[in-house]
């Protein structure tokens, strides 16, 4: 797994952040999700490292084995702010001022902030199976609220921790055939850690709270991602059936998003990965 790969520790300001990083060319990020770590993208970085560039992928704050300070009440250690940040640091220690971002699930949300935030440091960003908060917020709908449950229950103080830590591996669960096996350890034990636990259950805390203030601030300001935006979801999976055109949704959010649906789980990194790329590819390179 990430054969001709490096890896190492960032040491930050507030936090540790675990980088792989390899290839030459033009950088890309790519920003995992929920609850996987940068081991999701075993498939898919080796593949861009193939089309010429220089592939990066970090372990979020507080996931995997990355580490960030202690939680805060009002949930910004662990903000999109916050992880955007390190990303941004990250990138500058390894010689990167500018880069492309590819963001999936939560790192997608990641992606959103740092572009916003920092949008002199992003030549494109690709939003993979994701929407702004407030896009699942607002319209709130019971169908919304039922599938995707996890969100509210993740929010509640200490029950979800007691609840996950008793049986890590049943509530995670994971398939070592379909992730790979190396990235199913890494996974598994990622999730066995309470300490990334609690991490995980901050960035939904902070997701319903400070991150969703931030969104409205930013819509409030006009603030609008204005490189260009890739859009892709999953086919199997139930944004768009929740939520219509996912398209649609983040052109309200950027001047030039442009997209499609991929045939595939949720997981796309991990289940349809040649599809992914061959949608990345040309994207990234302008095409």
């Amino acid at each position: 797994m990430f054969e001709h790969f490096d890896s190492r520790m960032v040491r930050l300001r507030d936090s540790e952040i675990f980088v792989r990083h390899g290839g030459s060319g033009p950088p890309v990020v790519l920003l995992h999700g929920h609850p996987r770590t940068s081991s999701t993208w075993h498939r898919v970085a080796p593949l861009l490292v193939d089309q010429g560039f220089s592939v990066v992928c970090p372990d979020l704050r507080g996931y995997g084995r990355s580490r960030g300070p202690e939680p805060t009440p009002d949930h910004t250690a662990h903000c999109k702010r916050a992880v955007a940040g390190d990303v941004v640091e990250v990138m500058r220690e390894l010689g990167h001022s500018r880069f492309a971002l590819v963001g999936h699930d939560r790192g997608g949300l990641v992606a959103l902030r740092l572009v916003l935030d920092h949008p002199e440091a992003v030549t494109r960003v690709a939003f993979a199976d994701c929407l702004p908060l407030t896009e699942h917020l607002e319209p709130m709908t019971v169908e919304f609220a039922t599938s995707w449950y996890h969100w509210f229950f993740f929010a509640q103080p200490d029950v979800p921790e007691r609840v996950i830590n008793a049986d890590p591996d049943q509530w995670y669960g994971g398939d070592p055939l379909s992730m790979g096996a190396e990235n199913h350890a890494e996974f598994r034990a990622a999730v066995r850690d309470p300490r990334v636990v609690r991490a995980m259950l901050e960035d939904y805390r902070a997701g319903l709270s400070v991150d969703r203030q931030h969104e409205e601030a930013d819509r409030s300001a006009g603030s609008l991602v204005h490189c260009p935006a890739l859009v892709l979801w999953s086919l199997r999976d139930d944004l768009q059936s929740l939520h219509g055109d996912p398209v649609r949704l983040w052109n309200r959010w950027a001047t030039d998003a442009r997209g499609h649906g991929i045939d595939s789980g949720h997981h796309m990194a991990e289940q349809a990965p040649h599809a992914l790329v061959g949608a990345l590819s040309g994207f990234l390179a302008g095409r």
